[in-house]
């Protein structure tokens, strides 16, 4: 059992003991944090908060101990229900609102639940921020508001229309020469929001959808994460339905994968790579990545006469390297999506519809437009920490082993080489040092993986 407090949020598994997990006690706490943190950074008479949830199982409850925290402090709240993270974005800026409040825990198994954390513009908040509401909830330093001043609840199911009509209204979504194509999908939405989301926004562009596990139940047919080893059955599907690709999403929307017609995955690293190369097609532009993303967006950016930036890991991070460098598109390699035009988030709805254009435009199968991008081949490795594991200490030997490669500690330790590169950092979402490399094949980044885990076990 675990809880993990960070600057991005409280995440941890369901039950147990209070401060050891996710339990009631802690969803309360953390959400009069936030509260109260909000009530201090913008001083005024009346507050109003965005709160959604993706479909797993504790997500009704920590949904309501959330929101009666939220109105004994005296804020109005807004009410989604069942919905996803891109879609609460929006709906904070179009709601005016002053901050939200995503309750999921994005690609993490069934027991795990989080609350992700927005500010005013729908965006994550930074660092300073998100530190600032962990010493309040540490603190217990809470004042509720009187039974008069108590805040007030509403309920909005139409903003997932909403997102998918702004969506279709984008100039870069090429809405009738999509319906022209009349292209058939297979979409796992692992039986989360991507269900009520995904296949509304596909059906509005006359596209064919072979449903495969889209009922909102939170009953998760295999672990959520958008892996190819956990999307046989998607794999299986497309090659049985003949359908021009397959569409896999997590639990709250946010990451976007893809399978060509053969059941081969297209790969997570590529989804933003070709957004990308459809956007720089049509305008010129910067873009930017995490340092755990593909050397290939750099190479099809350069290509285009466009600027790459790599930033630290995390949304937030990403999003304020955008806009440092004018981009026009970014994300992160796991599939995420953040599109400027649209809203600062990931956001698989808006992916889905610019790689659905980018396939109007290149009238190629889904295979043949993967062997146009740079080669490159990633491992993703962890390690698990336990208590006598100090990861700074470790990951300051690391660096100075490596003193004479290109290292970058912005966010951990990377090592670029010549033809390879790889990243330890430790997880804000998991108690793991996260292990990534990547090299011109899979033979040799799994090498380096393995090699990079072994000294690492020799300097602990």
């Amino acid at each position: 059992m675990t809880l993990i407090k960070s600057i991005s949020g409280i995440r941890g598994t369901i039950g147990g003991q209070v401060g050891k997990n996710l339990t009631p006690v802690d969803a309360v706490k953390f959400a009069s944090a936030y509260g109260t943190w909000l009530k201090s950074y913008r001083p005024k008479e009346n507050y109003k908060i965005v709160i959604g949830r993706d479909a797993r199982p504790s997500g009704k409850m920590i949904q309501e101990l959330v929101i009666n925290s939220l109105l004994g402090l005296g804020i109005d709240v807004i009410c989604l229900e069942l919905s996803t993270t891109p879609t609460v974005e929006m709906a904070v800026a179009m709601e005016h609102a002053d901050g939200g409040i995503i309750i999921t825990a994005s690609h993490n198994p069934v027991q795990w639940n989080a609350l992700k954390l927005l500010n005013e513009k729908g965006e994550f908040l930074n660092a300073k921020e998100g530190a600032k509401i962990l010493d309040i909830a540490e603190a217990d330093d809470f004042e509720f508001a009187e039974v008069q001043n108590i805040g007030k609840r509403s309920n909005h199911n139409s903003y997932i229309d909403l997102h998918i009509d702004e969506i279709l209204a984008l100039d870069d979504v090429l809405v009738e020469d999509i319906k022209k194509e009349k292209f058939k999908v297979v979409l796992d939405a692992v039986n989360s929001t991507g269900g009520i989301s995904i296949v509304p926004l596909l059906e509005k562009l006359d596209v064919e959808v072979v449903k495969l596990y889209c009922e909102p139940n939170g009953d998760f047919p295999h672990n959520p994460e958008p892996l190819k080893k956990h999307l046989t059955d998607l794999s299986d599907a497309v090659i049985k339905n003949k359908a021009d690709f397959g569409i896999a999403v997590d639990p709250d929307v946010d990451r976007l994968a893809f399978m060509d017609e053969n059941g081969e995955m297209f790969g997570e690293e590529y989804t933003l790579v070709s957004v990308a190369d459809y956007l720089l097609s049509r305008r010129k532009g910067n873009t930017v990545s995490n340092l755990s993303s593909s050397r290939a967006l750099r190479d099809v950016t350069e290509k285009h006469g466009g600027n790459y930036k790599a930033s630290a890991v995390g949304e937030v991070n990403v999003v304020k390297a955008m806009k440092d460098n004018n981009a026009i598109i970014g994300g992160e390699g796991n599939g995420g999506i953040i599109y400027p035009d649209l809203h600062y988030g990931r956001d698989s709805l808006v992916g889905l519809a610019l790689f659905l254009s980018l396939l109007t435009q290149k009238q190629m199968s889904v295979s043949a437009l993967r062997k146009t991008y740079p080669d490159y081949y990633m491992a993703k490795e962890k390690i698990q920490l336990t208590p006598e594991i100090n990861v700074d200490s470790l990951l300051e030997k690391v660096e100075e082993y490596y003193k004479n490669e290109n290292v970058t500690t912005i966010d951990g330790v990377k090592i670029d080489f010549e033809e390879s590169w790889v990243h330890l950092r430790k997880s804000n979402t998991e108690p793991i040092i996260r292990v990534y490399t990547e090299a011109k094949s899979q033979e040799k980044a799994d090498n380096l993986a393995r090699e990079m885990m072994q000294k690492i076990e020799g300097l602990v």
